[in-house]
């Protein structure tokens, strides 16, 4: 006999009690799953690549309140530090986080955590190194926003409060030297490719030993770097199960306090790196255009150092640092062109094959790593890489390839010249191996230069060129 048949001889009143414990089953279904919607940890947008963690017991994501640090009794805050005891619990090192996302994402993201590495911890590579490992942490824990540049920038809004104070306290009015600068951008492209710090472990929370924090006891205190302190969440929420194995991020915000040391961040940074021709431009044409001379050579410009000059000062050619995401190489081409309507930068990554002036010889265009050309009344401007050199690079941001011309056949004026007895002017060629007109001594290049406004080399000091 079917269910509906039995149902169906029962009286009339208990069918009534059967029905209205159906209808109060279902609507406590619709309200668990409902409940369970409201209160599904927020992730702040931006394609997370798998479940978010849910605690055993149901606990919430804790709630990350604005950060305010009372430092004006140093000497107590040490003495109270040093009462809170370390964690006996073990300390498993972080998951490797390999960044999944586009490539101007990739380079607004590294820019976003060297800011906070070097910020935060200075020009020291351990330091740094922990700083980093606590922002990939928080980027991959349900309680806080899904990009590293929210993560870093999280309350940059406040006048204080922000979660990296740095973003709130008027830090950024201090320019970091451009070599610190590029040391901390190749430790954070390293952190964002696989590195881990494994001494904080899963740590989200940290501070100086000379102030104390309100939360220091509601946390496990984890261990100390140098004058620092880390802290992970206690309980399920501070363990490995707690963060995202897995993450992949469509897009990462602008960040305009960065413009001035990120071209990725400014308004038009996604335009200035896509390599096809511009609405906007990578160019400050606000910025009278400077002149570039002789005692540069040599000199760090940004991510490498300057080479040559062209004759006039509208090209120059580079060497550029080796590794790294090469959509950095942009910022050289920002600083050498800026307020120049016709400008080439040129540039290697090998000192070797570097050309030493101009003109280019034609075999060392083959091995070129990455060019920025702009032509402002005729509204051309490409930023491209050598896609030999760097096999991830979309088609479209690829050079055309280039191969060493094979040698010169020897004339029959190179035999006439060395038989005769006319010398001809150093650097000059018979006319036989030329066109008509060519026949002129190679002069040197004479220009003058901009003098750096400030030693580039040392941490803190307002950026040169």
């Amino acid at each position: 006999m079917t269910t509906q048949a039995t149902i169906a001889r029962m009286p009339a009143a208990m069918r009534l009690r059967i029905a209205f414990a159906a209808l109060l089953m279902l609507g406590a279904m619709v309200a668990l799953a409902w409940f369970g919607v409201a209160n599904r940890p927020q992730t702040a947008s931006l394609g997370v690549a798998a479940e978010i963690p849910r605690a055993p017991d149901n606990s919430p994501v804790p709630a990350v309140e604005p950060l305010i640090l009372d430092a004006s009794r140093p000497d107590e805050a040490r003495e109270l530090n040093a009462q809170i005891p370390f964690t006996t619990a073990p300390i498993p090192a972080a998951r490797a986080f390999n960044y999944k996302g586009p490539a101007i994402a990739l380079v607004r993201a590294t820019d976003c955590l060297a800011a906070g590495m070097l910020y935060e911890a200075g020009d020291d590579a351990k330091g740094q190194r922990a700083v980093g490992q606590v922002i990939l942490n928080r980027l991959r824990h349900p309680a806080y926003p899904k990009t590293v540049c929210g993560v870093v920038f999280q309350g940059q809004e406040r006048s204080t409060g922000c979660q990296f104070t740095f973003t709130c306290d008027g830090a950024m009015a201090r320019t970091p030297g451009t070599a610190a600068w590029e040391r901390a951008r190749a430790n954070a492209a390293k952190m964002l490719a696989g590195e881990v710090y494994k001494p904080v472990g899963y740590s989200t929370h940290y501070h100086t030993d000379w102030v104390m924090p309100y939360w220091s006891k509601s946390l496990d205190k984890v261990i100390a770097v140098d004058t620092h302190l880390f802290f992970r969440w206690e309980g399920w929420w501070g363990t490995p199960g707690a963060f995202l194995k897995a993450l992949s991020i469509e897009a990462e915000p602008t960040i305009q306090k960065l413009a001035y040391l990120s071209p990725a961040h400014a308004a038009n940074g996604e335009d200035a790196l896509a390599g096809i021709p511009l609405g906007g431009t990578l160019i400050d044409d606000s910025i009278t255009a400077t002149t570039i001379g002789p005692e540069q050579i040599g000199k760090r410009i940004g991510p490498g150092k300057l080479a040559a000059i062209e004759p006039g000062g509208g090209g120059f050619i580079m060497t550029l640092d080796p590794g790294g995401d090469p959509a950095r190489y942009a910022d050289a081409a920002a600083r050498l062109c800026a307020g120049r309507a016709q400008c080439r930068l040129l540039a290697w990554t090998s000192a070797a094959a570097t050309p030493k002036a101009f003109p280019l010889a034609d075999a060392s265009l083959a091995s070129m790593s990455f060019s920025y050309i702009r032509s402002k009344d005729s509204g051309i401007e490409r930023i491209l890489y050598n896609c030999d050199e760097f096999p991830e690079t979309p088609r479209v941001k690829c050079m055309l390839r280039r191969t060493a011309a094979a040698p010169a056949s020897r004339l029959i004026a190179d035999d006439h010249s060395e038989k005769s007895k006319v010398r001809l002017p150093d650097g000059a060629r018979p006319v036989a191996d030329m066109p008509r007109g060519q026949l002129v001594p190679i002069k040197r290049e004479d220009a003058t230069m901009l003098r750096p406004r400030a030693d580039a080399a040392t941490a803190g000091a307002p950026g040169a060129l």
